[in-house]
């Protein structure tokens, strides 16, 4: 499936400290090449979905 591009209108500002910093360097560094936005939207969004996708009701639910 193709999807459309979406621009990007929200701004996301954090703080990190120097240990948190520095894991984002190294993970950006060894999976993830330059750009930075995309190592952080990606690894957010994967945690947002896998804990929607693990909330979600299932058929053998009580």
């Amino acid at each position: 499936m193709i999807r459309e591009r979406q621009k990007r209108n929200h701004r996301l500002t954090v703080m990190l400290n120097e240990s948190e910093w520095k894991a984002l360097l190294r993970y950006q560094k060894k999976y993830a090449g330059k750009n930075r936005s995309l190592v952080v939207r990606d690894v957010l969004m994967r945690g947002i979905l896998k804990r929607f996708d693990k909330d979600s009701p299932t058929l053998f639910d009580f």
